[in-house]
C-alpha cells in the first residue's frame, strides 16, 4: 500500500532519495505526484495550480509525466 504524505517538506525529503518519480493527474483539479524508493511507494496530493511549485521544490532523478508520456531526468 502507498503512503500518503501531507507535508511538503517531509514529501521533498523523501523524493531526494526516490529511485523514480511519477505524475499522475485524477479528475478535477487533483494532481498526485508519486515517489519510488526502494521500499515504499510514497504520494503526494496537490492542484494543478501548484504543481511546479512543488515540482521546483523536490529534486527528484527521474520525473516521469505519466498522462503526457514525458520523461525528464535532472543531473
Amino acid at each position: 500500500m502507498p503512503v500518503e504524505i501531507t507535508d511538503l517538506n517531509v514529501f521533498a525529503e523523501i523524493a531526494r532519495r526516490a529511485i523514480e518519480c511519477r505524475i499522475k493527474r485524477g479528475k478535477g483539479n487533483i494532481v498526485k505526484v508519486k515517489a519510488r524508493t526502494k521500499r515504499y511507494l510514497y504520494t503526494y496530493k496537490t492542484t494543478e495550480d501548484q504543481l511546479q511549485d512543488v515540482l521546483n521544490k523536490i529534486q527528484c532523478k527521474n520525473v516521469v509525466d505519466v498522462d503526457k508520456k514525458v520523461k525528464s531526468q535532472k543531473t
